[in-house]
């Protein structure tokens, strides 16, 4: 039996590309305005909660500044990136994916079995069990799946002006269009924290094995 489904690691690479493309995209938009206020509305530096840095042009999308083109590459690939999480979703429901491999249980929220856990991540001692996470991936890969993901969604439709006529309700429930537009400067970052963390895990577990794993299936037998 395969470690990793088909479908997930078709959505895993259409995954990591559409994140590197918004997330440097993301950042030449940033630098068009880099002060973050909260509510419906902000123009100013003493309304902001926050000032982001200005990125280099190495980092973003184009390697030089162009807000409209950074907009044109972002639009585009949100698309593959909220239909590719909804398939993640179905496909993850009809295969028990998640029940199976990432749904926790009551015993894994006791403080001993999470403080083992993180012992065993310091030790770098990666043993599952008999499972094929243990409970600080599968709390991690939840979080992604269930909240950040969701949520960059959510709030790139709520600071989007011809989304907002249609789905006001959104804009409303996330604090307005500012606060949605500062939830996903966190949630991008949050993201950005997720993948630093998951890279260096991959490299200190193995990482032609994992990547191999990713791309043929790998054995379910395999750590």
């Amino acid at each position: 039996m395969k470690r990793h489904a088909l479908s997930t690691r078709l959505w895993h690479w259409v995954n990591l590309v559409c994140v590197v493309v918004l997330f440097m995209s993301g950042l030449t938009i940033s630098n068009a305005h880099r002060l973050l206020y909260w509510g419906d509305w902000g123009f100013s530096r003493s309304q902001a909660w926050f000032e982001v840095p200005r990125f280099p042009d190495w980092m973003t999308i184009p390697g030089y500044y162009d807000l409209a083109l950074a907009r044109d590459w972002h639009i585009l690939t949100a698309w593959p990136f909220a239909l590719g999480l909804l398939f993640m979703w179905a496909a993850m429901l009809l295969n028990r994916h998640f029940r199976r491999d990432i749904a926790t249980s009551i015993s894994e929220w006791r403080w001993p079995a999470i403080r083992e856990d993180i012992l065993r991540h310091l030790k770098l001692d990666f043993d599952h069990g008999d499972g094929k996470y243990n409970f600080l991936q599968k709390l991690a890969y939840g979080l992604v799946l269930g909240v950040f993901l969701p949520m960059m969604v959510f709030t790139g439709l709520a600071i989007s002006p011809g989304i907002e006529p249609v789905l006001g309700w959104m804009v409303d429930l996330l604090g307005g269009r500012q606060s949605a537009r500062s939830l996903h400067f966190i949630f991008a970052f949050a993201l950005f924290g997720f993948f630093l963390v998951h890279l260096a895990l991959v490299l200190l577990s193995g990482p032609v094995k994992q990547v191999r794993a990713m791309i043929t299936g790998g054995r379910s037998d395999e750590a």
